[in-house]
C-alpha cells in the first residue's frame, strides 16, 4: 500500500496531481482543498488513497491525494457511507474545506450537504447520522487547522480552467461555462478553485 508520494510537482489541475518521484510520474486525483493547499509549489507531499476496480472488462487503478491525513481520513469516512462513492466524496471534499465539513456534520446541517451535486437529503442524513460520532470519536475536526491563505489576482485563463475542471466533475460543458462567466463578471479577481467552489453551489 503507498502511504504517500513525495516528489517534484510537474502538473497541477483543480482535479489532478502529478508528481514525479525516482523518475516515475504519478498522476492523482485531488480535491480543490489539495489543490489550493499545493498551488504554487515545486514540490508536494500527498498522502494516497488507492483504488482498484476488477471484475469487469475495464479494470482500472486510480490514485487520490491528500495534502493533509486528516482530509484523506475524512475521504475515507465518507466513501464508507452508503450512496457516498468515490467521485461524490471527491465533490463534497471540493466543495467545502473540511473544516467546514466537519461543521456541517456536527450540526446536523442538512442544507450544505444537499447543496453539494449528487447528494440528496437520505444520503446527506446518513452522512450525518453514520459520521457525527466518528469524527468526534477519532478527533478529526481538533486537528484541522483554520483555513487560512492567500488570495491572489487571477488571469483570463481561470475561467477555461475552471470550466474543465467542472467538466471533468461530471458537469456538462456549456452551463458551467455560462455560470463561470457570471462569477468572473462579479468577482473578476477570484482564484480558480474559488470560482469553481461557487459555481458547484450554483449549477444544478
Amino acid at each position: 500500500m503507498i502511504e504517500y508520494i513525495h516528489g517534484d510537482l510537474t502538473e497541477l489541475t483543480p482535479t489532478q496531481a502529478v508528481i514525479e518521484t525516482a523518475g516515475v510520474g504519478y498522476a492523482l486525483s485531488i480535491s480543490l482543498n489539495t489543490y489550493t493547499a499545493i498551488q504554487g509549489k515545486r514540490e508536494a507531499k500527498l498522502y494516497v488513497h488507492e483504488v482498484l476496480v476488477t471484475g469487469g472488462r475495464d479494470d482500472s487503478f486510480t490514485l487520490y491525494g491528500f495534502a493533509s491525513k486528516q482530509e484523506r481520513e475524512l475521504y475515507r469516512l465518507l466513501i464508507t457511507v452508503s450512496g457516498v462513492g468515490a467521485g461524490t466524496a471527491r465533490m463534497i471534499l471540493s466543495s467545502m474545506s473540511p473544516r467546514e465539513l466537519c461543521n456541517v456534520i456536527s450540526t446536523a446541517n442538512e442544507a450544505m450537504l444537499k447543496g453539494v451535486k449528487g447528494i440528496g437529503l437520505k444520503t446527506a442524513q446518513r452522512i450525518i447520522i453514520d459520521l457525527k460520532d466518528k469524527i468526534v470519536s477519532m478527533g478529526i475536526a481538533d486537528e484541522l487547522p483554520a483555513n487560512g491563505g492567500n488570495v491572489d489576482m487571477v488571469n483570463n485563463d481561470v475561467k477555461d480552467e475552471a470550466v474543465s475542471a467542472l467538466t471533468m466533475l461530471g458537469f456538462s460543458p456549456a452551463p458551467s461555462a455560462k455560470v463561470v462567466v457570471d462569477i468572473l463578471k462579479e468577482q473578476p479577481d477570484l482564484k480558480v478553485e474559488q470560482v469553481i467552489k461557487t459555481a458547484l453551489k450554483r449549477i444544478k
